[in-house]
């Protein structure tokens, strides 16, 4: 699977930090080196080699770990040699295309996976397994090689469950936390975060874990409540870890505390932002919403959605930044914001809608402007994808296609209703909290369903875990259960 990203020359490098896809591999990888493009330009960062096929390299950069795609017509002649030499000492790999977080390789809710069906048949994709014993909760898989892994419970504890590719069948299982009773919706509700041969995972009790990948065994673990003072609201914490470099993002909430960044080796203070201080009222208190990473205004910084608003930090020192109240409200904000440039868009349910902003630096000073506001845009907890300048998310009713520079309603359609959106190979995959699932074409032209299918073995709660493609595979989690379709 290939998403192909044409760059004019290698100097481009140190300023991508959005929207390219990552491929991981099973094989040994490539060493961190400096290529060189065809016409002498050479790379600013050192790049490792992920895969070679179809004509085509994809390179993991090693200061932020996001991936180039390049055609090896654009690669010097030495570099080539490289590939041929390196080809030729071993074995051909077998790659597959991994979800190591949640919303997917980049955090933007879009898969890099190719070669998918246009058009589904009546039944929809075929099912290759189904596996329960996932107790409860509302966690959205993460894949990495042969391997899901998802949050669920055992009685009253939280756990993350390891689980084979091939047929479901379980590897082992790591206790996280006591489950909490999640405001009337116990179990956990985020994703795992896989890097580097560990996994990190936040319980809804807010414990904060770090476990071997080979075989769940502990290393560290945090309390938000007791190690950084935390604050939640009614339904407890429903974050899923960033994994940044050398550092682990998170938001337990509280005045001194509210963002994070922990040793990601240890678990170690790095720093603590204090956005309830700074700010003050709702700003103390965590959200429901997992954070990003992007630069603004040439500014690293991470973006968290809190209760009181949307809030930039610097990610070297935790300062706080700049905030964005308009698309909060009062009862839970729960879907990832996206970021475009220098511009933020977040939304909320509960009667509010979704907002763009232009964040803007102006000697020290922060300054954010709202570009438009859209009312009908209520998301809820699905979320909603940037792509080829458009929004693509559900509201309470309808699936919704916005123009990303004007705010203005493409198109509107009841699709399956109030649902979590993810994208890949050019459609959107929406699963409706009721159970349907329905592959939509990505385009502004108008809606465009090629099909839908009910998902079996329902639970009697809401599906509100998001979809997930990796390769060829769409995952759904349901409370219990666990089900793999093929997209073939």
């Amino acid at each position: 699977m290939i998403v192909r990203v044409f760059l004019p020359a290698f100097a481009l490098f140190s300023l991508l930090v959005g929207s390219l896809s990552v491929v991981a591999q099973e094989s040994v990888p490539g060493e961190y080196r400096h290529w060189t493009t065809s016409d002498g330009t050479r790379s600013t960062v050192r790049l490792k080699l992920v895969d070679e096929r179809d004509g085509h390299v994809q390179l993991q950069r090693e200061d932020n770990s996001k991936l180039v795609v390049m055609p090896l017509t654009r690669l010097s002649v030495a570099d080539r040699r490289y590939l041929s030499e390196r080809n030729a000492a071993s074995p051909t790999p077998t790659a597959t295309s991994d979800w190591p977080q949640w919303r997917g390789p980049n955090r933007d809710g879009k898969s890099p996976a190719t070669g998918l069906p246009t058009q589904w048949d009546a039944e929809g994709p075929r099912l290759i397994w189904t596996i329960s014993g996932l107790g409860e909760g509302y966690s959205t898989p993460a894949v990495v090689g042969d391997t899901v892994y998802v949050l669920g419970t055992r009685a009253n504890e939280e756990y993350i469950f390891a689980r084979n590719f091939d047929d479901g069948n379980g590897i082992w299982e790591s206790r996280v936390g006591t489950k909490s009773g999640g405001g009337g919706f116990p179990g956990p509700k985020g994703t795992p975060a896989v890097e580097d041969g560990r996994i990190y995972a936040i319980g809804s009790d807010g414990t904060l874990v770090c476990v071997n990948q080979r075989d769940g065994s502990p290393v560290w673990k945090k309390s938000f409540k007791r190690d950084f003072g935390g604050e939640h609201g009614h339904w407890e914490y429903a974050e899923s870890p960033l994994i940044d470099g050398d550092k682990v993002i998170c938001t337990p909430g509280g005045n001194s505390g509210c963002v994070v960044a922990l040793r990601k080796d240890n678990g170690a203070p790095i720093w603590s932002s204090p956005v309830g201080r700074v700010m003050g009222g709702d700003f103390a208190r965590a959200g429901y919403a997992s954070t990003i990473v992007a630069t603004i205004a040439g500014t690293k910084q991470y973006i968290a959605f809190l209760h009181g608003g949307v809030v930039g930090v610097d990610a070297a020192r935790g300062t706080p930044l700049w905030h964005y109240d308009a698309p909060a409200n009062g009862t839970a904000n729960c879907s990832t914001p996206v970021v475009e440039g220098d511009s933020v868009f977040a939304a909320s349910a509960y009667g509010t809608g979704g907002g763009k902003a232009r964040v803007a630096k102006r000697g020290s000073s922060w300054n954010v402007s709202e570009e438009f506001f859209v009312k009908k845009m209520e998301s809820h907890h699905g979320g909603f994808v940037l792509h080829e300048g458009y929004i693509y998310g559900t509201n309470n009713s309808v699936l919704m296609c916005l123009d990303w520079d004007t705010g203005a309603v493409k198109w509107q359609d009841r699709c399956v209703g109030k649902g979590s959106i993810t994208y890949a190979d050019g459609h959107l995959y929406v699963r409706g909290e009721r159970g349907e699932v329905a592959l939509v074409e990505a385009t502004p032209s108008g809606y465009r369903e090629k099909g839908r299918f009910t998902q079996p073995y329902r639970s009697d709660k809401n599906a509100w875990a998001h979809p997930v493609i990796a390769g060829n595979r769409l995952y759904l989690h349901d409370h219990d259960r666990l089900l793999c379709y093929e997209l073939k």
